[in-house]
C-alpha cells in the first residue's frame, strides 16, 4: 500500500510517499480502507521531533480519520465489511489502509461524508466534553471562549448556544470576529482590546462570566480576572505559551475553580466513544451544528497540507483524501 511517511525529523520537505506493507490485523481489530484523514498540529510536532513517536522509520503520521471496513478480526462483533467508520485516536492514518482496535472505531451515519467525519472527530469530541464534563453548561450561563473562531472554538460556541448559554468570544482580527458572530457568538472582543474590562462589563450584574474556556495558556490570569465569584476556568490548551503557576490561595480567596481537560482522559472505552460521537453526529445531521467545509488535499499533497496549517492562514479543518 501507499503511505505518506518521513524518515527523519524536519520541515515539510521530509514528507514523501512510499510503498510499504499493508498492516495485518489482530483478532480484535479491523482493517480500514481510508477515505479521509484529519491534519492536526500534533502531526507537525511529531514531524519536527517535538512529540514522542513509537516504532522505527519510516514514520507514519495521522490519528484522526474515516473510511470503510475492508477486513475484520475473528473476535470482532460490532462491525462488518463495508461499514462506514471513523476514529479520533488510531495511529498511522496517513496511509491507504489502517489497522484499528474495534473499541476505538465508531460508525458514521450515511448522511455524513467521510470528509466531514474526519474533520470533526478530534475537535468535535473535544468541544463535547468541554460543555458536558469540564463544566456543564446550563440555561443562561455566560461562557468566555478563547480563540473563538478556531476549530474547537466554533464548535464550542455552537454547543454552548445549543444548551441555552451565552457566548462571549475572543479572537485576533475583525475577519475572525465576523466569523464567530456568524456562527452564533453573542459578543466578540479582540485580544488587542482591553478585553478583560469589556468582558466584565458585558456580563452586567454577574460581574464576570460563569466559565472561561482557556486554550491560550499565557492569558490564564486575565481569564480569572473576568470570571465571577464561584466561577470556573477550564484550561485545555496553551497555544499562546505556558501558563503561570496558580496560587491555590487565590482560588480560595476568590472562591473560583480551576479545572483541566484532555480528550484522552474522556475517550476511555468503546461505550464512551460511541455515546459521545453519536450525539455529535446527530447535532450535525439535524442541522443544529454547522461545519465549515474542510480544505482538502490528496495524500500525495501532504507536504502542502502541512505548510498551510503551519502558516496559520487556513480557516476550518485541513483534510487529506485517500
Amino acid at each position: 500500500m501507499k503511505a505518506l511517511v518521513f524518515r527523519e525529523f524536519g520541515n515539510s520537505e521530509v514528507l514523501h510517499m512510499e510503498e510499504i506493507e499493508k498492516p495485518s490485523i489482530q483478532k480484535d481489530e479491523i482493517l480500514i480502507e481510508m477515505k479521509a484523514v484529519g491534519v492536526n498540529f500534533a502531526d507537525i510536532y511529531r514531524r519536527k521531533g517535538n512529540y514522542h513517536l513509537a516504532g522505527e522509520p519510516p514514520f507514519i503520521l495521522g490519528y484522526e480519520g474515516s473510511g470503510i471496513v475492508s477486513k475484520i478480526g475473528e473476535s470482532v462483533t460490532d462491525f462488518k465489511i463495508g461499514d462506514r467508520v471513523a476514529f479520533a485516536d488510531v495511529p498511522f492514518a496517513n496511509a491507504e489502509y489502517v489497522a484499528a482496535k474495534e473499541t476505538h472505531v465508531v460508525p458514521i451515519p450515511d448522511e455524513l461524508s467521510f470528509e466531514i467525519a474526519a474533520s470533526i472527530m478530534l475537535q468535535g469530541l473535544t468541544a463535547h466534553y468541554l460543555v458536558n464534563d469540564s463544566f456543564q453548561i446550563k440555561q443562561n450561563d455566560i461562557a468566555l471562549v478563547h480563540a473563538v473562531a478556531g476549530g474547537v472554538g466554533q464548535l464550542l460556541t455552537q454547543m454552548i448556544k445549543l444548551k441555552g448559554g451565552k457566548v462571549i468570544g475572543l479572537t485576533s482580527s475583525e475577519e475572525k470576529k465576523n466569523t464567530a458572530l456568524k456562527i452564533g457568538a453573542d459578543e466578540v472582543f479582540l485580544y488587542s482590546d482591553n478585553w478583560v474590562d469589556k468582558v466584565i462589563i458585558s456580563t452586567g450584574d454577574k460581574n464576570g462570566v460563569d466559565v472561561v474556556y482557556e486554550s491560550v495558556g499565557s492569558t490564564i490570569m486575565d481569564s480569572f480576572k473576568c470570571t465571577k465569584i464561584h466561577g470556573t476556568v477550564v484550561f485545555y490548551g496553551m497555544a499562546g505559551g505556558d501558563p503561570v503557576h496558580i496560587d491555590p490561595r487565590m482560588l480560595m480567596d476568590t472562591s473560583k475553580t480551576l479545572t483541566g481537560g484532555d480528550l484522552w482522559n474522556v475517550l476511555t472505552s468503546k461505550e464512551e466513544r460511541r455515546k459521545r460521537s453519536t450525539e455529535l453526529f446527530s447535532w450535525i445531521v439535524n442541522g443544529q451544528i454547522s461545519i465549515q467545509t474542510p480544505t482538502m488535499f490528496s495524500l500525495e499533497e501532504g507536504k502542502k497540507a502541512h505548510e498551510l496549517l503551519e502558516s496559520r492562514k487556513s480557516t476550518g479543518k485541513i483534510i487529506l483524501t485517500v
